[in-house]
């Protein structure tokens, strides 16, 4: 399975990203999760979609700013995130398995190259 992340970028604190991961060669139907890395901090998941999960969106990243969502071939993924702040600065990664989401990016067995946001005014 490849992916490919983008829409990563500059932004002031209070903007908006949309976030895509395109994703091809699987053969499962898809859980994509999203999940970031900041300089020196663990690797944190954000979200997961999958048609056997629905949406899940995990701890701290609960309350509306993370939305993740897909199209209908279920070959791209998003993730919007407003109300950005300068904490939100990481490099976002979108990742692949098979059928169930699960919070633990070791179970993820394709990953994208990661696509960096820096939030600063």
């Amino acid at each position: 399975v490849q992916l490919q992340a983008s829409g990563g970028g500059w932004v002031q604190p209070g903007g908006s990203l949309r976030l895509s991961c395109k994703a091809s060669g699987f053969t499962y139907d898809p859980a994509i999760g999203w999940f970031r890395q900041a300089p020196g901090r663990q690797r944190e998941a954000i979200s997961c979609i999958s048609d056997e999960d629905g949406i899940i969106v995990w701890g701290d990243f609960k309350g509306g700013r993370f939305s993740i969502s897909r199209d209908v071939t279920k070959t791209t993924t998003y993730l919007q995130i407003d109300s950005l702040q300068p904490e939100d600065t990481a490099v976002y990664y979108c990742a692949y398995k098979g059928l169930y989401c699960n919070q633990y990016a070791v179970t993820f067995e394709s990953w994208g190259q990661g696509t960096q946001v820096t939030v600063s005014s």
